[in-house]
């Protein structure tokens, strides 16, 4: 039974939107776009508007507890604070210059989580953390097959991390250590986004194909949303959850100009927003 019972397009016109993020707090909805841009969207008046724009592909984007965003951007292969402005906070970690920052997500005492992907098919990806005094880690590099989407589960224990050409989930046991443990496979896919529900569960988007996923808390795999000819979801990339209740979702859709709208019999989960972490150690 699939749990989405409407799709439609919430906003269109966008510059192949691949991040999308949504300050809980404030109620507004960010993506990002392939010549750099940073637009807000306001999801009930479906109107955007552009704020910002960095040297390149705004590929994911994450906002902490003082509607900060985090900004993963490709041209300067580079990771960017945006709050009224740009600053950039880190292009290296230790002696790896970053290759493509890809997907942010906070742990709740302020780490910020990241996938460098590295270059396609070139397997020379990694996982880093920064922590809240700026101390920035590689924290894995087994996972190395174009880590992407990751999420930080609400108890703050472990991090889920995507690698679009595992194609698998897996999972860092940030409290134990130790390898990281494969989740799920997805065979036949390019898995991209992530994000938790309110159950237990997670949504996957994929880039390849058009298709978005619920993984329930018991393991069992189900089609949410798919799209066989790429138009509604055209590539959908990141996702996030909206409103009140979190019963809607957004999808951006790398194919495409719009954002897509999904409406759930699913609650999700708020991430982690820290009003402290590594930009405010500059």
């Amino acid at each position: 039974m699939s749990h989405a019972l409407s799709v439609e397009v919430l906003v269109d016109g966008l510059d192949h939107p691949e991040g999308v993020a949504f300050d809980h707090a404030a109620g507004v909805l960010y993506a990002g776009g392939e010549a750099g841009q940073i637009y807000t969207v306001d999801p009930d008046g479906r109107t955007f508007a552009e704020i910002a724009r960095t040297p390149g592909f705004v590929l994911g984007l994450a906002v902490d507890g003082r509607g900060r965003l985090v900004v993963c951007d490709s041209g300067d292969s580079a990771i960017w604070v945006f709050d009224g402005g740009l600053t950039r906070l880190i292009h290296q970690v230790e002696d790896r210059r970053l290759v493509l920052p890809n997907y942010p997500a906070f742990g709740p005492d302020g780490t910020l989580y990241f996938s460098d992907s590295g270059a396609w098919k070139a397997d020379d990806g990694a996982v880093m953390a920064v922590a809240p005094d700026g101390a920035a880690t590689v924290l894995d590099t087994t996972l190395n097959r174009f880590p992407n989407g990751c999420a930080v589960t609400p108890d703050g224990s472990e991090l889920w991390m995507i690698q679009s050409l595992g194609p698998d989930v897996s999972r860092i046991d940030l409290v134990h250590g130790g390898p990281p443990e494969t989740v799920i496979t997805l065979p036949g896919t390019v898995p991209d986004g992530i994000a938790f529900t309110e159950e237990g569960g997670a949504i996957i988007s994929c880039y390849r194909p058009d298709r978005i996923y619920y993984l329930d808390p018991g393991g069992r795999l189900e089609v949410l949303a798919e799209d066989s000819q790429g138009t509604l979801l055209a590539a959908p990339t990141n996702i996030a959850f909206l409103g009140g209740n979190r019963m809607s979702m957004v999808s951006a859709n790398l194919g495409r100009w719009h954002l897509t709208l999904l409406d759930l019999d699913l609650a999700g989960v708020i991430p982690h927003a820290p009003a402290t972490w590594a930009a405010d150690a500059r």
